[in-house]
């Protein structure tokens, strides 16, 4: 426990306040999160509860490069056009219905989002999804929605498919692969069942004239891959970079080591042959897409949890988990996979699993050690990537689409939003409960 606090203020009170006041400045949206976050971990600093040492002890680099490593390749990978390809072929491939169109580009978003990050994913699909709505002569909203859902979806399977996952992998040593034995099998059952809710909500009442369907059948997906030569370089990369995610125990390398070094020879072969200032220029706008303000926000978030952490407040809370439920694994397993939905509705999910992972990491000797404490992490997991669907601030997919959508006219009201989605996510909590009793119980 810190021993040195400013003004002789008690360390535990003191950092849970700064912990609240971060956490409430977030959601009000008043200030952009990275500010937040960065001002909290200032403070933390400045106050005393945590030295600069330990401030840099508690940023989780391995997450950092692994999300910079993903936004470098999917950044250069998207110049190529390979996305809008792939949108487009999937709309065509269900002959243009518009319900089809909808369960297909559903899935698409949902498969995308299991190798890229689910904001990168519905960065690329939205705005497809508003040129075949608009060509169908179609109300986008039911498309947008469906999209966002399929995003935390899908991101739920992977290691690298959402934030929290990749947060929770590198505290907990999880490898790839330990994400997609684990969690798949429920990812694909709550998939197939967003995607009859969504026929069933919308997709048996969508139509579209025959015109309006021979104007999407005429759309030339083969003029969407702008750069067949980057494509093939990009598509080589990334099944390289999956395949080393899932043999990461073997090869012993990080995941984060992984994504960087992957990064770094798309960006050698997409500069190859380039003059010196011609490489210049592409390095600029590969590296003006990664998104910097998500990075340095993990960093100030990471470090106001550890100020927290350091204060005691994390193992208290453990400990009144552990006392609430008995020490029941069985118990614990669900409460935290219900919690975590919840809050993470109401909260961004990122900065929730952040401060759980230290709370689940002290649970650990009580319960029989890192092995036993396994179905904690896919309950954390599940609750919190399913759990951000429940409302539009509960994921960062969320928010992005709703932007895209609103620039193109197309509203989305909170009160609206969670009227379908909270039912929606509880839906496949419920299913989840039932996964991890079946799978590890």
């Amino acid at each position: 426990m810190p021993e040195h606090v400013l003004f002789g203020l008690d360390p535990l009170w003191t950092s849970t306040a700064l912990l609240i006041a971060t956490y409430a400045a977030i959601m009000s949206e008043k200030l952009n999160r990275a500010i937040v976050a960065l001002l909290g971990a200032g403070l933390m600093i400045s106050l005393g509860l945590l030295t600069q040492e330990q401030a840099v002890e508690g940023i989780d680099f391995n997450t950092l490069a692994l999300l910079t490593g993903m936004m470098l390749i999917v950044a250069i990978t998207r110049r190529s056009g390979v996305f809008q390809y792939v949108a487009i072929v999937a709309a065509q491939a269900s002959k243009a219905s518009p319900a089809g169109v909808l369960a297909l580009l559903a899935v698409v978003t949902a498969v995308f989002s299991a190798f890229l990050d689910n904001v990168t994913t519905v960065l690329l699909v939205a705005p497809v999804t508003l040129v075949i709505c608009r060509e169908l002569k179609v109300s986008p909203y039911p498309f947008l929605f469906s999209e966002i859902f399929a995003s935390n979806i899908g991101g739920t399977a992977t290691l690298i498919g959402d934030p929290p996952n990749i947060i929770i992998g590198s505290a907990a040593h999880l490898t790839f692969m330990d994400f997609v034995y684990a969690l798949t099998p429920v990812v694909l059952v709550v998939l197939a069942l967003h995607v009859l809710a969504m026929h069933l909500i919308w997709g048996r009442k969508l139509t579209a004239t025959p015109e309006a369907r021979a104007r999407v059948m005429a759309l030339d997906h083969k003029a969407a891959i702008t750069d067949p030569r980057l494509m093939r370089q990009a598509v080589v990369v990334i099944v390289a970079v999956v395949l080393a995610f899932a043999s990461a125990r073997f090869i012993h390398m990080e995941a984060g080591t992984i994504a960087l070094f992957g990064a770094a020879v798309l960006l050698l072969l997409d500069n190859l042959g380039r003059s010196a200032e011609h490489q210049h220029e592409r390095l600029i706008e590969s590296f003006n897409e990664v998104e910097w303000i998500t990075i340095f926000f993990f960093v100030g978030l990471f470090i106001v949890v550890a100020g927290v952490d350091h204060a005691g407040l994390l193992r208290l809370l453990a400990d009144e988990l552990v006392s609430a439920t008995g020490g029941d694994l069985k118990a614990l397993t669900l409460a935290i996979l219900w919690a975590s939905a919840i809050l993470s509705a109401v909260i961004d999910n990122i900065p929730f699993v952040a401060t759980m992972i230290p709370v689940i990491k002290s649970m650990a000797p009580e319960l029989g050690g890192d092995q036993a404490i396994l179905p904690l992490w896919w309950a954390l997991s599940l609750g919190a990537c399913f759990g951000g669907n429940g409302t539009l601030i509960g994921a960062s997919a969320n928010l992005t689409v709703a932007g895209i959508g609103e620039r193109a006219g197309v509203p989305f009201r909170f009160i609206e939003f969670v009227k379908l989605a909270a039912p929606l996510m509880l839906l496949s909590i419920a299913v989840s409960h039932l996964y991890l009793l079946w799978r590890f119980f």
